[in-house]
């Protein structure tokens, strides 16, 4: 809490930067002041540099590390555990490519065989994602997250060839799902969308009767903790669900007060075990949809689901008979599975003093685009070398923002609008500047005072606990999807790239661009 006060203060504290800056631009002189700086290196240095996110883009890989142009490498968390090519008894570690000079074998290899999930499966448990190459860079920073957390019980389903190719030459387990799809984004809501929804029930339709627990997961998560320790607290349930609440039920890590949870169970992540009553549910699950192809599959679940909530199976588990009155289920905890208003909105994991398991993209409003932009705010994804080498280097800079815009008055639509149009107005004037200069601006910290959703609300919602002003995602006020996308430069005019106001912090960032700040 007294870091976010300090965050708060230090962006009131803060004297007004553009008016003096944006003059000296016009004329032609570019002044380095107290509030503005630029970071500029030569692209071409970043060649020599070791970048540990390299094995993004890079098509060798080697069993030590990751091969780099200049010969270099760097070493990536190798489990314990290996990575299996299908059909084959030839097992490598997760992330160790094939030999180049090897062939891909054909794609009946790739099946999903229960022999696939037994070479991978630990301890009775697999991991599964999906997806198309459009999610390619999510699919990569999923698997490097588990693997980084020791985990290598994970296979990836491809939902196009094109997908598979890549994975196979990068070295991660994976299966044809068959699905023969578009290998581009196809947009939330779509018919395809819909019909991805599809295969992730009949996938859990066709690992269940293998015998195996199963932890699904969508492609727009993130695991930040080894989330199997605490699957393996709960060994009588027969499903684990995340949610969309967004008031806390709980205060700690038990499991959600499933009699509070009013929100629907979010299938973005949930761990089936192989027990009849799951068996029995996924079924009439992949039933409900084959039969009516307008019924979206996330509401197909929970209709199923809710038709019995209740009692609780025991005085301490946290676990309820929901379904047909025999299924045990359980709700994960909102707080430190997290979704994207208690991670992002509320730091609700923060406030409690928790670590948090997962976070999932949801509650944002800039497509598969404002996705990425947010797993980059939070440094939690993979991106290639050359996010981080701009061609002529990046502008950033530190928002003035008066203490009363902030902290006085009421949380209204007026203060609300009053602090977020003082904040455009400097971007506005950043982004002219990166324009002029030919840079990547590092757009700033957003503060807003009240939350934004797509339905009604009083400003923030009751019982949650997102903090007035508090430090919004840029597609709370920008439309992401829209500013990184490419538009005719004859009627737009040049495109001017941003970066994640969390830029400069991470981690990722080669050493060269900190260094030529000034």
């Amino acid at each position: 809490m007294g870091g976010w006060r300090n965050a708060v203060q230090e962006a009131a504290g803060s004297k007004p930067l553009f008016l003096t800056i944006y003059a000296t631009v016009i004329v032609g002189i570019v002044v380095s002041s107290f509030y503005v700086f630029s970071a500029i290196y030569s692209p071409s240095a970043s060649t020599t540099q070791s970048v540990s996110t390299s094995w993004l883009s890079s098509p060798s890989l080697s069993q030590n590390g990751v091969s780099l142009s200049s010969g270099q490498s760097i070493n990536i968390s190798q489990p314990s555990g290996i990575a299996s090519q299908p059909g084959s008894n030839n097992l490598r570690p997760i992330w160790e490519a094939p030999p180049r000079t090897s062939k891909m074998p054909p794609l009946k290899f790739f099946s999903l065989t229960k022999e696939l999930v037994e070479e991978r499966a630990k301890d009775n448990v697999i991991i599964v994602t999906f997806g198309n190459f459009a999610f390619m860079d999510f699919i990569l920073t999923w698997v490097k997250h588990l693997t980084d957390l020791g985990v290598s019980n994970l296979l990836v389903g491809a939902m196009d060839t094109k997908l598979l190719k890549a994975l196979y030459w990068k070295g991660i387990p994976a299966f044809d799902m068959g699905s023969h799809m578009s290998t581009i984004d196809v947009g939330w809501g779509s018919p395809t969308f819909h019909k991805m929804g599809r295969e992730k029930v009949l996938l859990i339709n066709a690992i269940l009767p293998f015998g195996y627990e199963l932890l699904m997961c969508d492609t727009d998560m993130v695991w930040l903790k080894n989330p199997l320790p605490y699957l393996a607290r709960y060994p009588d349930a027969d499903v684990l669900t995340s949610s969309d609440q967004v008031v806390p039920t709980v205060v700690d890590d038990r499991l959600a007060d499933w009699k509070q949870v009013g929100a629907a169970y979010n299938i973005g992540i949930f761990h089936w075990r192989p027990t009849e009553p799951a068996i029995k549910l996924a079924k009439e699950w992949k039933d409900m949809l084959l039969a009516d192809d307008k019924i979206w599959d996330q509401n197909g679940f929970n209709e199923l689901v809710r038709r019995q909530s209740g009692p609780a199976v025991d005085d301490d588990s946290g676990l309820f008979y929901a379904f047909d009155g025999n299924l045990k289920l359980g709700i994960l905890p909102e707080s430190i599975f997290c979704s994207g208003h208690t991670y992002f909105v509320q730091a609700m994991y923060e406030q409690l003093r928790l670590e948090p398991y997962a976070l999932h993209t949801t509650f944002q409003y800039a497509g598969t685009e404002g996705k990425r932009h947010r797993l980059r705010e939070a440094m939690v994804f993979y991106d290639p070398p050359e996010y981080y080498d701009a061609p002529g280097g990046f502008l950033s800079f530190k928002p003035s923002i008066p203490k009363s815009l902030l902290l006085e008055g009421e949380n209204n639509l007026e203060s609300h609008f009053s602090l977020i149009n003082y904040q455009m107005k400097q971007i506005r004037s950043a982004l002219a500047i990166a324009s002029l200069l030919n840079r990547t601006l590092v757009m700033p910290p957003l503060w807003c005072r009240l939350d934004r959703l797509w339905f009604p609300h009083p400003g923030v919602l009751v019982g949650s606990m997102t903090r007035q002003p508090f430090l919004c995602p840029l597609d709370h006020v920008f439309e992401v999807n829209v500013m990184l996308k490419d538009l005719p430069v004859e009627e737009f005019g040049p495109a001017i790239n941003i970066r994640e106001y969390s830029f400069l912090n991470n981690p990722l960032l080669p050493q060269q661009v900190n260094e030529y700040q000034w």
